[in-house]
């Protein structure tokens, strides 16, 4: 990180002070400063993206060839590096990219940065032109208060360490860096899992369509992922989730990878399950099996059906965020690993017609 980056939002630090310190100091990045244009539009949950970048943004970044997709076709930024800037010169200059997922930077958890490491992303942002999908927040990744603690539970998961009496602070924080990153997006998860998830469920549901509300009400919409670890692991149990929180402030970050890593067929079994309306984001990377378990593989290398998923988005008109969350450690580096699973990804986006 460069200088004048230090430090985190201390946990009791007020929300008015918190975000009159975002706005002093992003206005020297610009007046209004999403990628693209220069100009802040928010989008309709149902507005199409292709490609935004005029030939002379192009040409200003040094992409050689823009994407143009039916889909927002970005990556995590610290799949590739710590470094945020260059993770974002990467997908950006490299990949072709117009677009971003934002979830720790400068071993720092997005939720945990201070307002001027929110205007220093800004203005990397902008210098890329590239625009961001969500917030991959780790809103209620915590164990469930009052049930036994899960074997799944993690401290510290991407630099996050919130507890579950914190979690309402982290939903707030989250919607403000979304609105400070010009999304209306925030990833969430359904608490760590539990052996028996029964007694529980009703109350944890609860919570989500609470949350959910909350940030519709300020024009954000959650999106639920899938996780091995966490008590929504497979898209036969986000169906389940989906029908019983009716909000359409909760949709879901569909995650083939982690599905397939659960042992389920995500495509075109899990898919088909899904109510495709409610499908808001997706991450991408892919997995083999290993005896009984299961390791991560670059996109195109495992047992996941991407060419049949993205024929399947294409088909069902969906316009979101196609989002290469590499995991996979082969090559290297994260670096090197996010540029050989993105060439899979790539691949198999062509091959799909969405490229």
């Amino acid at each position: 990180m460069g200088s004048g980056l230090r430090g985190g939002i201390p946990v009791g630090i007020a929300r008015r002070t918190f975000l009159a310190g975002i706005g002093a100091a992003a206005a020297a990045t610009a007046a209004a400063s999403v990628p693209g244009h220069g100009l802040i539009k928010a989008m309709s949950s149902h507005e199409p993206m292709d490609s935004f970048l005029s030939d002379s943004d192009e040409t200003k970044t040094g992409q050689a060839h823009a994407i143009n997709s039916p889909f927002r076709v970005a990556v995590i930024n610290d799949e590739i590096s710590a470094d945020f800037g260059r993770a974002c010169e990467v997908a950006s200059r490299e990949f072709g990219m117009h677009w971003i997922e934002l979830r720790s930077m400068w071993n720092k958890n997005i939720l945990k940065l201070d307002s001027n490491e929110v205007a220093e992303t800004r203005r990397i942002l902008e210098k890329f032109q590239l625009r961001v999908t969500d917030i991959a927040s780790p809103l209620f990744k915590v164990d469930w208060k009052g049930a036994p603690v899960s074997k799944f539970s993690q401290h510290g998961d991407f630099h996050a360490d919130f507890s579950f009496d914190q979690q309402d602070e982290a939903l707030e924080r989250g919607i403000e860096m979304a609105k400070a990153f010009q999304t209306d997006r925030l990833r969430c998860f359904d608490f760590w899992r539990l052996d028996n998830q029964k007694p529980y469920r009703a109350a944890i549901n609860e919570k989500l369509l609470e949350a959910a509300n909350k940030a519709g009400k300020k024009g954000i919409t959650l999106l639920l992922e899938n996780d091995s670890g966490l008590n929504t692991a497979t898209g036969a149990e986000a169906a389940k989730v989906l029908e019983a929180v009716q909000s359409p402030y909760l949709m879901m970050n569909w995650d083939p990878g982690n599905a397939a890593a659960s042992g389920e067929k995500p495509f075109p079994d899990g898919y088909n399950l899904l109510p495709k309306e409610r499908i808001g984001h997706c991450h991408c990377k892919d997995a083999v099996k290993k005896g009984n378990d299961y390791e991560w593989a670059p996109m195109g290398a495992g047992i996941v059906d991407w060419l049949g998923q993205f024929k399947a988005f294409k088909r069902d008109g969906y316009r979101f965020a196609v989002s290469l969350e590499t995991h996979w450690e082969g090559g290297g580096t994260p670096e090197k690993s996010s540029r050989q699973s993105w060439a899979g990804m790539k691949d198999l986006l062509q091959k799909a017609g969405a490229l």
